[in-house]
């Protein structure tokens, strides 16, 4: 787990925008997730990164970080179900890319329809990530939740960012509906690596 100051440090680091700094900003919120690097390429399908967002209330700064992935699970590099390859997301700030929306049509998730993200694309199904073809897009890589608190990601990310729990995820939406009525229906998104976090 992280703290919020980590995030801070490692989001200004590489000259991304870190939201909220004014003391009268409530709920400008900075969404931040943490790919894990310690396996390296390998598709370990499990829950193995972290999703945060940090803002301020009446001044005060608020902190979640929560178990995620921002990898696909085994079922999707697999199971390939678009020719290109299985999305990847590509580690940067996107800035209003997001919008609160139905994911999938049946549920309130941050749906990217706004603006271009970067994908990598793996096609060849070695159970191995592959970061060097890039795709540039909207592709409705999601912010949403699994299950009630799931194990294996399996083909609940395809290049999504995907809640473990969701109570967890409940959670995040909550604060994003306050941010949406104070800032309107725009969200950034900055996907950090592990190795960015000192």
């Amino acid at each position: 787990m992280y703290t919020r100051e980590q995030i801070e440090v490692a989001v200004k680091a590489k000259g991304y925008v870190w939201f909220s700094d004014e003391a009268n900003k409530n709920f400008d919120v900075n969404i931040v997730g943490i790919r894990n690097k310690t396996a390296g390429d390998k598709v370990t399908n499990v829950f193995d990164d972290f999703m945060t967002i940090s803002y301020k209330e009446d001044g005060i700064w608020k902190f979640f970080c929560w178990n995620a992935t921002t990898d696909p699970g085994k079922k999707a590099v697999v199971e390939l179900h678009n020719t290109k390859g299985v999305a990847i997301l590509k580690p940067g700030q996107y800035r209003g890319a997001w919008t609160i929306g139905k994911h999938n049509g049946k549920y309130d998730a941050l749906c990217q329809r706004l603006a271009n993200v970067t994908v990598f694309r793996d096609a060849n199904k070695d159970q191995k990530y592959d970061f060097t073809k890039e795709d540039t897009g909207i592709f409705g890589i999601n912010i949403h939740k699994s299950g009630e608190d799931s194990t294996w990601v399996e083909n609940w990310s395809e290049g999504c960012q995907v809640f473990k729990r969701a109570k967890d995820f409940d959670v995040f939406m909550s604060i994003c509906a306050r941010a949406k009525a104070i800032h309107g229906n725009a969200f950034s998104y900055a996907l950090l690596e592990s190795t960015d976090i000192k």
